[in-house]
């Protein structure tokens, strides 16, 4: 969500159609742009969607799914495979046998909470029809209904299988992308964390990237070493999460349902595992497993054996979209990562021909991010509640 980095690839064998014969399982830069659209109700309003790029099961449903219950037919061109532990949708002429442009992008999708596979059905087809020859799409199952109650890192550790089984039937594959909505953006980001690889590899002279560097060696020497990052064993590409509270839902407005009010805030934090059991202790800060400090802010460092931070720097473009207004369960301040103070007025907004959807950019310099990293990353997650 704030770095670019570019990481080079890893040459993979042009053969995207899952193999028969084996079990089917199925910062430097940071741009904020702010979205208006107006309301479909009687009463006038706006929905505010904030973009960063660096109970009862029926009524959590309701308030959780949101815009992405969206149904349509599906197109004749795209092909859904039903898999133990997901859904695989593709353009069946771009991965058949023989063809020229095949995909090699896989893009994870992951659901919130009492959440399913069904969610993404109607954007993994889009997907799909937008970039036929590019991208297989999987809508992960792994955590489905009560499933999504387990606690994020339970979750996080199926979904990390999934992914890896999925990349197993799917040869061709060389990139990876990750879209994930509520729940799923930590569920995702804990899978990450679990599925990530970095590797030193040794640049020689004759790479066409150093032929220009300056004392280049042209004997074909050793020239330098330099960091490989991989996401179960793919080029990670996107990073992109809906509505995900990235620290938590604990005071502050962070469940807007509660209506701000401290004492309605304080019962949730104590009784919110009664009705999201131990993901219900995770939002809200409340777990201590082994005497350990809560695991969302655990998820702000790199671990013994989960490296969380190494994970999400390694993607080239990390997005958050955030509903600043009328999301009931998830404020904007926990989704985009930002303070109530930073929302821009209304006569800084922009007005943009080409892109009306976008009405605010904010930009801010390499040196201000890495700053603002280093002296705080250990405790971002506090310091933005104001806790």
């Amino acid at each position: 969500m704030i770095a670019i980095n570019k990481i080079p690839f890893r040459h993979a064998t042009p053969n995207p159609k899952p193999i028969s014969s084996v079990p089917r399982f199925s910062c430097p830069v940071v741009d904020f742009n702010l979205r208006f659209t107006r309301k479909t109700r009687k009463k006038e309003g706006f929905r505010l969607l904030w973009v960063d790029e660096s109970g009862r099961m029926d009524l959590i449903r309701k308030l959780s799914r949101g815009c992405l219950g969206h149904k349509s037919k599906k197109d004749k061109n795209v092909e859904a495979e039903y898999v133990n532990g997901g859904v695989d949708v593709f353009d069946d002429a771009a991965t058949a046998a023989g063809s020229k442009m095949q995909p090699d992008h896989l893009v994870i999708t992951v659901n919130g909470i009492i959440g399913s596979a069904a969610d993404w059905r109607y954007a993994a087809e889009q997907f799909v029809k937008q970039l036929p020859d590019k991208v297989i799409v999987h809508r992960s199952e792994c955590n489905p209904s009560r499933l999504t109650f387990d606690g994020v890192d339970l979750m996080g550790e199926r979904l990390a299988e999934e992914v890896n089984d999925v990349v197993r039937r799917w040869h061709g594959v060389q990139k990876i992308s990750f879209v994930a909505h509520s729940l799923g953006g930590l569920v995702a980001r804990y899978a990450i964390g679990r599925l990530y690889e970095c590797s030193t590899r040794t640049r020689s002279a004759s790479d066409p990237e150093n032929l220009l560097k300056e004392g280049a060696n042209t004997a074909g020497q050793h020239l330098d070493q330099f960091y490989e990052a991989r996401i179960a064993g793919l080029e990670p590409m996107n990073f992109i999460t809906f509505a995900t509270p990235h620290l938590g839902s604990r005071g502050h407005k962070q469940l807007p349902l509660l209506c701000g009010l401290p004492f309605l805030e304080k019962r949730a934090s104590l009784t919110a595992h009664w009705i999201a059991g131990r993901s219900g202790k995770h939002l809200f800060l409340t777990d201590n497993d082994d005497g350990r400090p809560p695991l969302l802010l655990r998820m702000v460092n790199d671990g013994d054996d989960l490296h969380f931070m190494s994970a999400l720097r390694s993607f080239k473009r990390r997005v958050a979209y955030a509903n600043a207004n009328y999301d009931h369960v998830v404020g904007w301040r926990t989704s985009s990562i930002r303070r109530q103070d930073e929302l821009p007025k209304e006569n800084l907004l922009l007005n943009d021909m080409k892109y009306p959807h976008i009405v605010h950019i904010e930009k801010r310099n390499d040196g201000d991010i890495a700053s603002k990293m280093s002296s705080s990353v250990g405790t971002q997650v506090i310091n933005l509640e104001d806790d």
